[in-house]
This record gives structure tokens, sequence and C-alpha cells, in this order.
């Protein structure tokens, strides 16, 4: 397990949000596969700017959460708004709501045949109809700032596991989202990894993004959100900042799951 030490270092934690406008509303939002309920009477507003982690028990709905925030996974009931356009069936708004939020998971989920400049203008050509000059100009930039231009040209198969989710958060980041949302971004790497792709993330967050994050990665969230939400049985059970979270957890489940997690 890093620490907040190792992810970023010394750090006071995250700075206040500087505004109150929500970029993000769930107001009732039920889930069920099948008979399954997955996700209960959740309820979130996020304020633009705002870093917020969520942890929790495998099972407990935190990857389900942020993938219907973008349409991956369907709600059954209840509202999830994004930057004012309500997330249902009709394709042009989840259109809209994917062009405005980026997704990176833990996987990566690079197409193996590109090479990583390939994967990062993929979009940008076919989608956004951006002439590939331009594309690959962009490209290049983001691949610059998660460090590895190098790897430009390169095939996913050839580079270690951080370098792909960092290929993966350029890829996200090409498109210019307004939120960009991690599952578990870190979950599949080896540990000499994580810090590589952390710090890529850290430097992310300073830039402003609203930025919502499912990873165990506990010094990550000391150092870098806002806010700690705890989901166990697709409910949210506590939030608060990290401090408080950490120190003064109040439910007994957030006090049982941060003595096991903390402990490792």
């Amino acid at each position: 397990m890093a620490t907040a030490s190792d992810t970023a270092g010394p750090r006071s934690g995250a700075p206040a949000v500087n505004t109150s406008e929500t970029i993000i509303s769930i107001e009732g939002m039920h889930k069920w596969f099948g008979q399954f309920h997955v996700l209960k009477d959740i309820n979130l507003d996020v304020k633009r700017g705002e870093r917020i982690v969520i942890c929790g028990p495998s099972g407990s709905g935190k990857s389900t959460l942020i993938r219907c925030i973008n349409r991956l996974e369907e709600h059954q009931q209840g509202s999830i708004v994004v930057e004012g356009t309500e997330l249902t069936g009709n394709l042009k708004n989840i259109e809209i709501i994917r062009s405005e939020v980026g997704m990176v998971f833990q996987s990566f989920n690079l197409f193996p045949h590109l090479t990583v400049l390939e994967n990062c203008t993929l979009a940008l050509v076919w989608v956004r109809k951006m002439p590939r000059a331009k594309a690959q100009e962009i490209a290049m930039g983001y691949l610059e700032r998660v460090r590895i231009p190098e790897q430009a040209e390169k095939y996913p198969g050839q580079l270690s596991g951080g370098q792909q989710q960092r290929v993966a958060i350029a890829r996200s980041l090409c498109m210019n989202p307004r939120i960009m949302l991690f599952d578990e971004p870190t979950s599949a790497l080896d540990p000499e990894m994580i810090k590589e792709v952390l710090d890529v993330m850290v430097e992310l967050a300073e830039s402003g993004m609203t930025m919502l994050v499912v990873t165990h990665e506990m010094g990550f969230a000391t150092a870098v959100a806002h806010r700690v939400i705890f989901m166990d049985a697709g409910e949210i059970i506590e939030q608060n900042e990290p401090s408080e979270f950490f120190n003064h957890p109040r439910h007994e489940r957030t006090k049982l799951f941060l003595s096991q997690i903390l402990s490792h």
C-alpha cells in the first residue's frame, strides 16, 4: 500500500474547491443487474474542480457508479445530470456527455494493433473529424505531459503496464474532457509502476480537473482528494474530507474497512 509520501511527496492535502458550481448531480439513483440491486438510492453532487476518491470493499458498487456517469452502465431509476445534460436513453445526450467525460480503466483498454500515437489520435480523427496532423500534434503534447513522448511509435505490447496506463490517460486527455473518471487505475500494475501513474494523476489534479477516482491508494486520497466516499453493499455509507475520514471515521463499517486496508 502506497503512502501519501510515496505517491505524492509532502503535502497538506487538497486545496478547497474554488467554485460552488455543480458539474455532476445524481439523485435517487438505483441500478440492478437482473435481480441484484447493485446501487441503492445514490445521491451525490460533484462540484466543478472537485476531486473525489471512492473506496470500499470488492462488490460494493464503486466501479458501477462511475460507469453509470458516462452510460457504460445504464441506471434504472433516479437521475444523473452531467454539465446540465440528463443522462437518459437519448443517444444524443449520451454522446454529449461522453464528449465531456474521459475514462481510464484498470486494464488500459488500448488497441494492441495501433501504435501509442494512433491510439491517442483515433478519436480525434474519427469522432472530432480533426486533420491527422493536428491530431498528432495534440496527442504528442499529452504524451509529453505524461512523460512518454519517446514511446509514440511503439505498440502497447512493447510498453510496461505503467507506461500503458499513462498512454490511456493521455488518450482520454486528448478529447479535452471536463471530467475524468478513473476505475482502479493502478490495481493491475506492479508496485514499482504504481507511483509513475499516481504522479501523473497528481499533476492532473493540480491542473484543476474534476476527478472521480475509484482506488485503494489511500496515500493518493490523502494528498489529492477534496472528499473521500466509502461505499458498501451498493450504498454510500460515509463521506468526508480526507483528514476527518481517515482519522475520525463515524460508521462501524468504515472503521473496519480502514483497519483492514491501512494495516497492509
